[in-house]
Protein backbone atom coordinates (compact mmCIF):
# COMPACT_ATOMS: atom_id res chain seq x y z
CA UNK A 1 0.00 0.00 0.00
CA UNK A 2 3.10 2.29 0.84
CA UNK A 3 4.58 1.32 -1.99
CA UNK A 4 2.50 3.76 -4.98
CA UNK A 5 3.12 7.05 -2.10
CA UNK A 6 6.54 8.90 -1.66
CA UNK A 7 7.76 9.16 1.40
CA UNK A 8 7.53 12.29 3.06
CA UNK A 9 11.27 12.54 3.54
CA UNK A 10 13.42 10.35 1.72
CA UNK A 11 16.09 8.51 3.99
CA UNK A 12 15.03 10.46 7.20
CA UNK A 13 15.20 7.55 9.48
CA UNK A 14 18.34 6.32 7.73
CA UNK A 15 20.26 10.26 7.89
CA UNK A 16 19.28 10.49 12.21
CA UNK A 17 20.81 7.04 12.66
CA UNK A 18 23.81 7.91 10.63
CA UNK A 19 24.01 11.04 12.45
CA UNK A 20 23.74 8.99 15.99
CA UNK A 21 25.81 6.36 15.59
CA UNK A 22 28.82 8.48 14.36
CA UNK A 23 28.30 11.56 17.19
CA UNK A 24 31.22 12.14 19.41
CA UNK A 25 31.73 14.59 22.24
CA UNK A 26 34.15 16.29 20.35
CA UNK A 27 31.44 17.16 17.88
CA UNK A 28 29.45 18.97 20.42
CA UNK A 29 29.76 22.50 20.99
CA UNK A 30 30.82 23.81 24.43
CA UNK A 31 27.16 25.31 25.29
CA UNK A 32 25.38 22.24 24.45
CA UNK A 33 27.69 20.20 26.75
CA UNK A 34 26.90 22.69 29.63
CA UNK A 35 23.11 21.97 28.74
CA UNK A 36 23.13 18.26 28.93
CA UNK A 37 24.53 18.72 32.24
CA UNK A 38 22.14 21.24 33.45
CA UNK A 39 19.40 18.76 32.19
CA UNK A 40 21.47 15.56 33.96
CA UNK A 41 21.31 17.24 36.78
CA UNK A 42 17.59 18.93 37.11
CA UNK A 43 16.38 15.39 35.98
CA UNK A 44 18.18 13.32 38.36
CA UNK A 45 16.86 15.91 41.10
CA UNK A 46 13.27 15.14 39.58
CA UNK A 47 13.81 11.34 40.01
CA UNK A 48 14.91 11.28 43.52
CA UNK A 49 11.88 13.35 44.64
CA UNK A 50 10.19 10.98 41.85
CA UNK A 51 11.11 8.27 43.83
CA UNK A 52 9.49 9.29 47.14
CA UNK A 53 6.04 9.15 45.16
CA UNK A 54 3.22 6.34 45.37
CA UNK A 55 3.04 5.86 41.84
CA UNK A 56 6.95 5.41 41.61
CA UNK A 57 6.65 2.83 44.17
CA UNK A 58 4.25 0.54 42.56
CA UNK A 59 5.90 0.73 39.02
CA UNK A 60 8.76 -0.42 41.54
CA UNK A 61 6.93 -3.25 42.98
CA UNK A 62 6.19 -4.53 39.81
CA UNK A 63 9.88 -4.63 38.64
CA UNK A 64 10.82 -6.13 41.52
CA UNK A 65 8.57 -9.11 41.10
CA UNK A 66 10.58 -9.85 37.97
CA UNK A 67 13.53 -10.85 39.82
CA UNK A 68 15.63 -9.53 37.28
CA UNK A 69 19.50 -9.76 37.67
CA UNK A 70 20.45 -6.56 39.65
CA UNK A 71 22.56 -4.36 37.37
CA UNK A 72 21.45 -0.90 36.83
CA UNK A 73 20.25 1.37 39.66
CA UNK A 74 16.77 1.91 40.74
CA UNK A 75 17.60 5.90 41.66
CA UNK A 76 16.82 6.70 44.79
CA UNK A 77 15.32 3.46 45.63
CA UNK A 78 18.30 1.49 47.17
CA UNK A 79 18.87 -1.56 45.09
CA UNK A 80 18.56 -2.64 41.58
CA UNK A 81 17.30 -4.55 38.57
CA UNK A 82 17.41 -4.79 34.99
CA UNK A 83 18.07 -2.15 32.32
CA UNK A 84 15.01 -2.28 30.79
CA UNK A 85 13.13 -2.23 34.16
CA UNK A 86 15.20 0.10 35.73
CA UNK A 87 14.21 2.60 33.03
CA UNK A 88 10.47 1.78 33.45
CA UNK A 89 11.23 2.86 37.25
CA UNK A 90 13.30 5.47 36.53
CA UNK A 91 11.53 7.18 33.84
CA UNK A 92 8.35 7.22 35.71
CA UNK A 93 9.63 9.00 38.46
CA UNK A 94 11.77 11.56 35.94
CA UNK A 95 8.14 12.70 34.86
CA UNK A 96 6.35 11.45 38.29
CA UNK A 97 5.96 15.44 39.33
CA UNK A 98 5.59 17.40 36.70
CA UNK A 99 9.21 19.08 37.11
CA UNK A 100 10.81 17.76 34.13
CA UNK A 101 12.63 19.55 31.17
CA UNK A 102 10.99 20.72 28.33
CA UNK A 103 11.60 21.39 24.88
CA UNK A 104 8.83 23.50 23.36
CA UNK A 105 8.21 22.87 19.72
CA UNK A 106 8.59 18.71 20.35
CA UNK A 107 6.25 19.12 23.62
CA UNK A 108 8.77 16.19 25.00
CA UNK A 109 10.60 15.84 28.56
CA UNK A 110 13.56 14.45 26.96
CA UNK A 111 15.36 14.33 30.98
CA UNK A 112 13.37 11.84 32.45
CA UNK A 113 14.08 9.59 29.19
CA UNK A 114 17.45 10.05 28.41
CA UNK A 115 19.16 9.87 32.17
CA UNK A 116 18.01 6.89 33.44
CA UNK A 117 18.05 5.16 29.96
CA UNK A 118 21.68 6.46 29.53
CA UNK A 119 22.94 6.11 33.46
CA UNK A 120 20.91 2.16 33.64
CA UNK A 121 22.47 0.66 30.48
CA UNK A 122 25.92 2.37 31.49
CA UNK A 123 25.58 0.56 34.61
CA UNK A 124 24.82 -2.84 32.92
CA UNK A 125 27.92 -2.27 30.01
CA UNK A 126 29.83 -4.00 33.35
CA UNK A 127 32.87 -1.95 32.02
CA UNK A 128 34.49 1.87 32.87
CA UNK A 129 32.06 4.07 31.41
CA UNK A 130 33.10 7.96 31.33
CA UNK A 131 31.43 10.87 32.03
CA UNK A 132 31.67 12.44 28.37
CA UNK A 133 29.94 8.85 27.11
CA UNK A 134 27.09 9.22 29.43
CA UNK A 135 26.85 13.21 28.54
CA UNK A 136 26.77 12.10 24.07
CA UNK A 137 24.72 9.75 24.61
CA UNK A 138 21.99 11.72 26.31
CA UNK A 139 23.16 14.36 23.08
CA UNK A 140 22.03 11.78 20.83
CA UNK A 141 18.77 10.89 22.71
CA UNK A 142 18.12 15.08 22.66
CA UNK A 143 18.99 15.75 18.88
CA UNK A 144 17.34 13.09 17.55
CA UNK A 145 14.12 12.68 19.71
CA UNK A 146 13.15 16.09 19.72
CA UNK A 147 13.13 16.64 15.80
CA UNK A 148 10.81 13.44 15.82
CA UNK A 149 8.47 15.93 17.98
CA UNK A 150 9.00 18.84 16.12
CA UNK A 151 8.48 17.26 13.06
CA UNK A 152 5.16 15.25 14.04
CA UNK A 153 4.18 19.21 14.98
CA UNK A 154 1.06 20.04 17.40
CA UNK A 155 -0.82 17.88 15.69
CA UNK A 156 0.06 14.72 17.18
CA UNK A 157 -1.11 16.45 20.48
CA UNK A 158 -4.65 17.83 19.23
CA UNK A 159 -4.82 14.14 18.22
CA UNK A 160 -4.74 13.11 21.71
CA UNK A 161 -1.44 11.53 21.42
CA UNK A 162 0.96 12.69 24.77
CA UNK A 163 4.33 13.31 22.63
CA UNK A 164 5.91 12.01 25.98
CA UNK A 165 5.22 8.53 25.46
CA UNK A 166 5.47 8.89 21.51
CA UNK A 167 8.07 11.09 20.58
CA UNK A 168 10.24 10.31 23.64
CA UNK A 169 10.72 6.75 22.23
CA UNK A 170 13.15 8.04 20.14
CA UNK A 171 14.60 10.00 22.64
CA UNK A 172 14.93 6.82 24.52
CA UNK A 173 16.19 4.29 21.62
CA UNK A 174 18.31 6.83 20.39
CA UNK A 175 20.00 7.31 23.96
CA UNK A 176 20.62 3.62 24.37
CA UNK A 177 21.66 2.89 20.51
CA UNK A 178 24.49 5.19 21.22
CA UNK A 179 25.00 4.33 24.76
CA UNK A 180 25.18 0.19 23.24
CA UNK A 181 27.78 1.58 20.17
CA UNK A 182 25.61 0.12 17.45
CA UNK A 183 26.42 0.94 13.90
CA UNK A 184 24.26 3.08 12.31
CA UNK A 185 22.18 0.07 10.24
CA UNK A 186 21.22 -1.10 13.85
CA UNK A 187 21.05 2.09 14.90
CA UNK A 188 18.11 2.32 12.20
CA UNK A 189 16.48 -0.82 13.11
CA UNK A 190 16.39 0.83 16.82
CA UNK A 191 14.77 3.49 15.61
CA UNK A 192 11.94 1.61 13.69
CA UNK A 193 10.96 -0.27 16.56
CA UNK A 194 11.06 3.05 18.36
CA UNK A 195 8.36 3.76 16.12
CA UNK A 196 6.25 0.57 16.55
CA UNK A 197 6.28 0.89 20.53
CA UNK A 198 5.05 4.61 20.75
CA UNK A 199 2.17 5.11 22.73
CA UNK A 200 0.25 7.33 25.32
CA UNK A 201 -3.02 9.01 25.28
CA UNK A 202 -3.35 12.96 26.55
CA UNK A 203 -6.57 12.09 28.32
CA UNK A 204 -4.59 10.68 31.42
CA UNK A 205 -3.82 14.20 32.19
CA UNK A 206 -7.43 14.30 33.93
CA UNK A 207 -6.30 12.21 36.98
CA UNK A 208 -4.93 8.85 35.99
CA UNK A 209 -1.15 7.44 37.74
CA UNK A 210 -0.73 6.46 34.15
CA UNK A 211 0.70 9.54 32.48
CA UNK A 212 3.54 9.44 34.47
CA UNK A 213 3.96 5.19 33.36
CA UNK A 214 4.18 6.96 29.48
CA UNK A 215 7.79 8.29 30.44
CA UNK A 216 8.92 4.95 31.55
CA UNK A 217 7.60 3.14 28.67
CA UNK A 218 9.26 5.49 26.78
CA UNK A 219 12.46 4.61 28.05
CA UNK A 220 12.35 0.68 28.47
CA UNK A 221 10.34 0.73 24.89
CA UNK A 222 14.81 2.56 23.70
CA UNK A 223 16.09 -0.14 25.41
CA UNK A 224 14.40 -2.78 24.03
CA UNK A 225 14.79 -1.35 20.61
CA UNK A 226 18.59 -0.84 21.24
CA UNK A 227 19.14 -4.27 22.83
CA UNK A 228 17.10 -5.95 20.10
CA UNK A 229 19.20 -4.32 17.05
CA UNK A 230 22.08 -5.55 18.83
CA UNK A 231 20.99 -8.90 18.10
CA UNK A 232 20.27 -8.16 14.87
CA UNK A 233 16.64 -8.12 15.50
CA UNK A 234 14.69 -5.95 12.55
CA UNK A 235 13.28 -2.81 12.73
CA UNK A 236 10.91 -0.51 10.21
CA UNK A 237 13.99 1.48 8.28
CA UNK A 238 11.65 3.87 7.27
CA UNK A 239 10.00 4.28 10.12
CA UNK A 240 9.74 8.05 10.44
CA UNK A 241 8.92 8.97 6.91
CA UNK A 242 6.73 5.81 5.79
CA UNK A 243 3.84 7.36 3.57
CA UNK A 244 1.19 4.55 4.88
CA UNK A 245 1.60 3.39 8.61
CA UNK A 246 4.98 5.20 9.42
CA UNK A 247 5.37 7.18 12.44
CA UNK A 248 4.44 10.65 11.13
CA UNK A 249 1.91 9.41 8.86
CA UNK A 250 -0.09 8.44 11.76
CA UNK A 251 0.49 10.03 14.25
CA UNK A 252 0.43 13.58 12.89
CA UNK A 253 -2.44 15.33 10.56
CA UNK A 254 -0.19 18.07 9.67
CA UNK A 255 3.34 16.51 10.13
CA UNK A 256 6.69 19.09 8.99
CA UNK A 257 9.03 16.39 8.13
CA UNK A 258 11.70 18.75 7.07
CA UNK A 259 11.99 19.58 10.66
CA UNK A 260 13.45 15.81 11.20
CA UNK A 261 17.02 16.86 9.39
CA UNK A 262 16.92 20.92 9.16
CA UNK A 263 20.08 21.71 10.22
CA UNK A 264 21.57 18.34 11.49
CA UNK A 265 24.75 18.57 13.48
CA UNK A 266 24.83 22.10 12.96
CA UNK A 267 21.14 23.67 14.41
CA UNK A 268 21.68 21.88 18.27
CA UNK A 269 17.90 21.14 19.41
CA UNK A 270 19.76 20.54 23.00
CA UNK A 271 19.87 24.02 23.60
CA UNK A 272 16.71 24.88 22.46
CA UNK A 273 15.70 22.76 26.30
CA UNK A 274 14.51 25.17 29.42
CA UNK A 275 13.38 24.03 32.74
CA UNK A 276 10.74 24.38 35.08
CA UNK A 277 10.62 26.60 37.89
CA UNK A 278 7.20 25.55 39.01
CA UNK A 279 5.78 21.72 39.51
CA UNK A 280 3.16 21.95 36.73
CA UNK A 281 2.37 21.58 33.27
CA UNK A 282 4.32 24.06 31.39
CA UNK A 283 2.16 25.53 29.23
CA UNK A 284 0.63 27.79 32.11
CA UNK A 285 3.66 29.31 33.38
CA UNK A 286 3.33 31.92 31.91
CA UNK A 287 0.22 32.69 33.52
CA UNK A 288 1.37 31.93 36.66
CA UNK A 289 4.36 34.03 36.28
CA UNK A 290 2.38 36.78 34.80
CA UNK A 291 0.18 36.78 37.61
CA UNK A 292 3.05 36.75 40.45
CA UNK A 293 4.54 39.87 38.99
CA UNK A 294 1.42 41.43 39.04
CA UNK A 295 0.62 40.69 42.32
CA UNK A 296 4.35 41.86 43.64
CA UNK A 297 4.51 44.59 41.56
CA UNK A 298 1.00 46.32 42.63
CA UNK A 299 1.13 45.15 46.51
CA UNK A 300 -2.28 42.67 45.52
CA UNK A 301 -3.12 39.98 47.73
CA UNK A 302 -5.53 37.45 47.21
CA UNK A 303 -8.27 38.45 49.51
CA UNK A 304 -8.09 41.70 46.91
CA UNK A 305 -8.56 40.47 43.75
CA UNK A 306 -12.35 40.09 42.49
CA UNK A 307 -11.43 38.79 38.83
CA UNK A 308 -8.57 37.16 36.68
CA UNK A 309 -8.92 37.03 33.33
CA UNK A 310 -6.62 34.93 31.56
CA UNK A 311 -5.86 34.72 27.84
CA UNK A 312 -4.12 31.53 26.09
CA UNK A 313 -3.10 30.00 22.84
CA UNK A 314 -5.94 27.58 21.54
CA UNK A 315 -3.55 24.65 22.66
CA UNK A 316 -2.87 25.67 26.17
CA UNK A 317 -7.05 26.37 26.23
CA UNK A 318 -7.80 22.75 25.16
CA UNK A 319 -4.67 21.38 27.33
CA UNK A 320 -5.67 23.13 30.67
CA UNK A 321 -8.50 25.28 30.83
CA UNK A 322 -10.88 23.19 31.84
CA UNK A 323 -13.17 22.78 35.04
CA UNK A 324 -11.13 21.65 37.46
CA UNK A 325 -12.17 18.63 40.04
CA UNK A 326 -10.23 17.29 42.97
CA UNK A 327 -9.16 14.35 41.20
CA UNK A 328 -6.00 13.92 41.91
CA UNK A 329 -2.43 15.22 41.78
CA UNK A 330 -2.08 14.80 37.52
CA UNK A 331 -5.02 16.90 37.08
CA UNK A 332 -4.16 19.76 39.40
CA UNK A 333 -0.49 19.86 38.01
CA UNK A 334 -2.44 20.07 34.09
CA UNK A 335 -4.98 22.15 35.52
CA UNK A 336 -4.83 26.40 35.19
CA UNK A 337 -7.13 27.06 37.37
CA UNK A 338 -5.39 24.87 40.18
CA UNK A 339 -2.22 26.62 39.53
CA UNK A 340 -3.10 30.19 39.17
CA UNK A 341 -5.32 29.39 42.26
CA UNK A 342 -2.19 28.61 44.82
CA UNK A 343 0.17 31.39 42.79
CA UNK A 344 -2.42 33.83 44.06
CA UNK A 345 -2.84 32.56 48.15
CA UNK A 346 0.94 30.90 48.44
CA UNK A 347 2.86 32.77 45.99
CA UNK A 348 4.19 29.78 44.64
CA UNK A 349 3.37 26.19 42.44
CA UNK A 350 5.54 23.79 43.87
CA UNK A 351 5.82 20.92 45.60
CA UNK A 352 3.96 21.19 48.57
CA UNK A 353 0.90 23.00 46.81
CA UNK A 354 0.16 19.88 45.03
CA UNK A 355 0.39 17.46 48.00
CA UNK A 356 -3.31 15.30 48.31
CA UNK A 357 -4.45 17.49 51.35
CA UNK A 358 -4.40 20.75 49.37
CA UNK A 359 -6.41 19.30 46.22
CA UNK A 360 -9.60 20.46 47.58
CA UNK A 361 -8.44 23.09 49.80
CA UNK A 362 -11.95 25.00 49.82
CA UNK A 363 -9.91 28.57 49.87
CA UNK A 364 -8.30 27.29 46.41
CA UNK A 365 -11.92 25.92 45.18
CA UNK A 366 -13.58 29.37 46.45
CA UNK A 367 -10.15 31.24 44.28
CA UNK A 368 -10.84 29.43 40.92
CA UNK A 369 -14.49 30.79 40.82
CA UNK A 370 -12.95 34.20 40.25
CA UNK A 371 -10.57 32.77 37.11
CA UNK A 372 -11.59 32.82 33.71
CA UNK A 373 -9.91 31.91 30.43
CA UNK A 374 -10.08 32.71 26.92
CA UNK A 375 -8.46 32.22 23.35
CA UNK A 376 -6.49 35.38 22.93
CA UNK A 377 -7.00 36.45 19.32
CA UNK A 378 -3.96 38.36 19.49
CA UNK A 379 -1.85 35.10 20.96
CA UNK A 380 -3.69 32.61 18.20
CA UNK A 381 -2.05 35.00 15.74
CA UNK A 382 1.30 34.61 16.96
CA UNK A 383 1.03 30.61 16.28
CA UNK A 384 2.85 27.83 17.80
CA UNK A 385 6.19 29.63 18.69
CA UNK A 386 4.34 31.53 21.14
CA UNK A 387 2.05 28.82 22.37
CA UNK A 388 2.66 29.13 25.62
CA UNK A 389 2.18 32.88 26.01
CA UNK A 390 -0.43 34.45 28.13
CA UNK A 391 -2.23 37.82 28.83
CA UNK A 392 -3.53 37.70 32.56
CA UNK A 393 -5.63 40.96 34.04
CA UNK A 394 -6.55 41.29 37.33
CA UNK A 395 -9.61 43.62 38.57
CA UNK A 396 -9.09 44.29 42.10
CA UNK A 397 -12.73 44.43 44.79
CA UNK A 398 -11.73 48.33 44.69
CA UNK A 399 -12.00 48.47 41.06
CA UNK A 400 -8.46 48.72 39.71
CA UNK A 401 -7.22 46.54 36.84
CA UNK A 402 -4.22 45.34 35.97
CA UNK A 403 -2.67 43.53 33.09
CA UNK A 404 0.62 42.16 31.85
CA UNK A 405 1.47 40.06 28.50
CA UNK A 406 3.58 37.29 29.25
CA UNK A 407 5.44 35.72 25.87
CA UNK A 408 7.72 33.53 27.10
CA UNK A 409 7.58 31.60 30.33
CA UNK A 410 10.30 31.86 33.06
CA UNK A 411 12.80 29.26 32.41
CA UNK A 412 11.95 28.64 28.72
CA UNK A 413 15.18 29.05 25.96
CA UNK A 414 13.95 32.77 25.09
CA UNK A 415 13.55 33.74 29.07
CA UNK A 416 16.06 31.30 30.55
CA UNK A 417 17.11 30.44 34.29
CA UNK A 418 20.44 30.51 34.48
CA UNK A 419 22.41 28.01 35.66
CA UNK A 420 22.88 28.73 39.64
CA UNK A 421 18.81 29.25 39.53
CA UNK A 422 18.59 25.26 38.11
CA UNK A 423 20.98 24.23 40.99
CA UNK A 424 19.10 26.17 43.40
CA UNK A 425 15.92 23.81 42.01
CA UNK A 426 17.67 20.74 41.94
CA UNK A 427 18.36 21.67 46.13
CA UNK A 428 14.82 22.37 47.12
CA UNK A 429 13.66 19.40 44.56
CA UNK A 430 15.52 17.16 47.05
CA UNK A 431 15.49 18.67 49.96
CA UNK A 432 12.76 16.85 51.74
CA UNK A 433 14.57 13.25 50.89
CA UNK A 434 18.21 13.58 50.97
CA UNK A 435 20.49 15.06 52.65
CA UNK A 436 22.27 17.99 52.00
CA UNK A 437 26.05 16.84 51.73
CA UNK A 438 24.43 13.95 49.54
CA UNK A 439 22.58 16.54 47.34
CA UNK A 440 25.74 18.92 47.09
CA UNK A 441 27.68 15.44 46.01
CA UNK A 442 25.74 14.99 43.27
CA UNK A 443 25.81 19.20 42.28
CA UNK A 444 29.99 18.60 42.41
CA UNK A 445 29.63 15.20 40.37
CA UNK A 446 27.35 16.10 37.37
CA UNK A 447 29.60 19.80 37.17
CA UNK A 448 32.93 17.39 36.80
CA UNK A 449 31.16 15.21 34.60
CA UNK A 450 32.92 15.54 31.32
CA UNK A 451 35.94 14.77 33.16
CA UNK A 452 35.44 11.75 35.46
CA UNK A 453 36.53 8.52 33.82
CA UNK A 454 33.44 5.97 35.70
CA UNK A 455 30.26 7.02 35.97
CA UNK A 456 29.59 4.36 38.67
CA UNK A 457 30.06 6.69 41.25
CA UNK A 458 27.07 9.01 40.19
CA UNK A 459 25.02 5.85 40.10
CA UNK A 460 25.95 4.75 43.50
CA UNK A 461 24.87 8.33 45.01
CA UNK A 462 21.77 8.63 43.40
CA UNK A 463 20.98 4.65 43.95
CA UNK A 464 21.09 4.90 47.74
CA UNK A 465 17.59 5.01 49.16
CA UNK A 466 15.89 8.47 49.89
CA UNK A 467 13.52 9.49 53.00
CA UNK A 468 10.41 9.65 52.05
CA UNK A 469 8.30 12.91 53.20
CA UNK A 470 6.80 13.25 56.59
Amino acid sequence: MSSNKAPLLADATRDLARFGAALHYEDIPAEAVARIKLSLLDSLGCCLFGATLPWTRKVAELADAENAKPVATLIGLGRKTSPALAALVNGTSGHAFELDDIHKESIVHAGSIATPVALNLAEAKGCKVSGRDLLTAMVAGYEIGHRVGNAATMSLFFRGFHPQGTSGSFVAAATAAHMLNLNATQFQHALGMAGSQAGGLMAAQEGAMVKRLHSGRAAQSGIYAAQLASRDFTGILDALEAPYGGYLSTYSDKPNPSRLTDGLGKTWETLNVGYKPHASVTSIHSALDALSELMKEHSIKAGDIAEVETGLSPMTHVHCAWEYKAQGVTAAQMNLYYGMAVIALDGAAFTEQFREARLADPQILDFITRISAYVDPEIEKMGAPFRHASRVKITTRAGKVHEKLALHRRGSPENPLAPEEVIHKFRNVVAPCMSKTDAERIITTVDRCEVIADINELAAIVGAAVTLPK
